[in-house]
C-alpha cells in the first residue's frame, strides 16, 4: 500500500501539464502514487496523461466520461486513493525535487490530522511566497482556533488546498469537495476541515509552485461561474450556524462572505451582463438574510470603500447616532 496519494486534476492543461509530469517524477518513489484525473479533457492533455501511465512510476489515469468539474475530479481521485495521507496538486502546478518526502515526513514527525505549508506563487518569471497565516508555527493546535478573528487573515482565508498533505482518516469521516460548485469549493473545504478535524500544523516548507495569470484557469473567467461564490458561502454558514461553537465563528464567517460580495461587486463591469445582474441580486439577498445586528457591525468595521459597496448593494444608508 502507498504512503502517500497524490490526486491531480487536469482539464485542457496541455500547455502545462508536461511540467507537472516531470516533477512528479522528480518526487516519485516506491511509497507514492499519483492519481491522474483527466476530466475530460479537449485537448491533448489526454494523451499526454496517458503516456506518463506508462513512464511515470505510480501513475495511474482515470477518465471521465464528461466534463464534471474540478470537485468532482478530486473527488474520484479521493474514492480512489489508496495511501495513508492525501494531497493534491492541479495539473497546470508544479513541485520541487524532493518536496513530497519532506511533506510526509512534516506529518509523519508531528503526528496530527493534516499539515498546511507555505507556497510560491509564479506569475511569468515573477516569484512569490506565500505563507500560511497560522497562529503559530511548527506547533501541533486545535484547528478551530485557526479560525478567528474576523478581522484578521487566518487560515480559512489561505484556501489552498494543495498547499498541505490530509491523513486518510479524515476522507473516511466524508470529507469531500462540494460536486455542486465549480469554483469556491477550496473555500467550503478549508472550513469544514478546521471545523471537524481535531489537530493540524503549520509549517514553513515551500515546494509546491502555483501558477497564477493562466487564461484558462477558473480564477479568470468572467460568466456565472464565479458566482459560485454564493452558494459556497451559504453552505459554510449553515454549518458555522449549526455549529456549537456558531457564536464564536459567525463573526468571521459574515465578515469573509461581506469582503468577497464587495470583491466581486467591485469587479462587476469586468463580467458578462447577466453575471453581473445576478452578482447584485444575490449578493444583496445574501446580506439580507444574515443577523441585522452582527451584519451592521461587520459594514461599519470593513472600512469606507468596502461599506460604501455594500450598503449601495443593500440599498441601505447607514445608521446615524441619534
Amino acid at each position: 500500500m502507498p504512503k502517500l496519494s497524490v490526486i491531480v486534476a487536469c482539464h485542457n492543461v496541455q500547455d502545462f501539464v508536461p511540467t507537472t509530469l516531470r516533477s512528479l517524477a522528480r518526487n516519485a518513489g516506491p511509497e507514492t502514487e499519483f492519481i491522474l484525473v483527466d476530466d475530460r479533457s479537449t485537448d491533448a492533455t489526454g494523451e499526454i496523461l496517458g503516456r506518463a501511465e506508462g513512464e511515470l512510476p505510480g501513475a495511474r489515469v482515470i477518465r471521465h466520461d464528461q466534463n464534471l468539474g474540478i470537485s468532482r475530479a478530486r473527488n474520484t481521485g479521493i474514492d480512489a486513493a489508496k495511501g495513508a495521507y492525501l494531497t493534491f496538486l492541479d495539473g497546470d502546478d508544479w513541485y520541487a525535487p524532493g518536496y513530497l518526502d519532506e511533506l510526509v515526513a512534516a506529518i509523519d514527525g508531528l503526528g496530527c490530522d493534516f499539515v498546511r505549508t507555505d507556497h510560491v506563487q509564479s506569475n511569468g518569471k515573477r516569484r512569490t511566497i506565500a505563507r500560511a497565516p497560522a497562529p503559530r508555527r511548527g506547533e501541533v493546535i486545535a484547528p478551530r482556533d485557526a479560525i478567528a478573528p474576523a478581522d484578521r487573515k487566518t487560515m480559512v482565508d489561505y484556501p489552498f488546498v494543495w498547499a498541505g498533505i490530509y491523513r486518510r482518516e479524515l476522507f473516511e469521516g466524508g470529507l469531500r469537495f462540494e460536486p455542486g460548485l465549480r469554483t469556491a469549493e477550496d473555500r467550503v473545504f478549508t472550513w469544514q476541515l478546521h471545523l471537524r478535524a481535531e489537530t493540524f500544523a503549520a509549517v514553513g516548507l515551500l515546494g509546491v509552485f502555483y501558477r497564477r495569470g493562466v487564461t484558462t484557469s477558473l480564477t479568470q473567467i468572467r460568466d456565472d461561474r464565479q458566482l459560485d461564490f454564493v452558494p459556497a458561502h451559504d453552505l459554510i454558514l449553515r454549518e458555522v450556524v449549526a455549529d456549537a461553537e456558531a457564536d464564536r465563528f459567525l463573526p468571521k464567517i459574515i465578515r469573509t462572505y461581506c469582503a468577497m460580495i464587495a470583491f466581486h461587486a467591485a469587479n462587476a463591469d469586468r463580467y458578462e451582463p447577466e453575471a453581473a445582474r445576478r452578482l447584485k441580486q444575490e449578493s444583496a439577498a445574501a446580506m439580507r438574510r444574515f443577523p441585522p445586528q452582527l451584519l451592521e457591525r461587520t459594514l461599519v468595521a470593513m472600512g469606507e470603500d468596502r461599506e460604501r459597496v455594500l450598503r449601495r448593494l443593500l440599498g441601505r444608508a447607514r445608521k446615524v447616532a441619534a
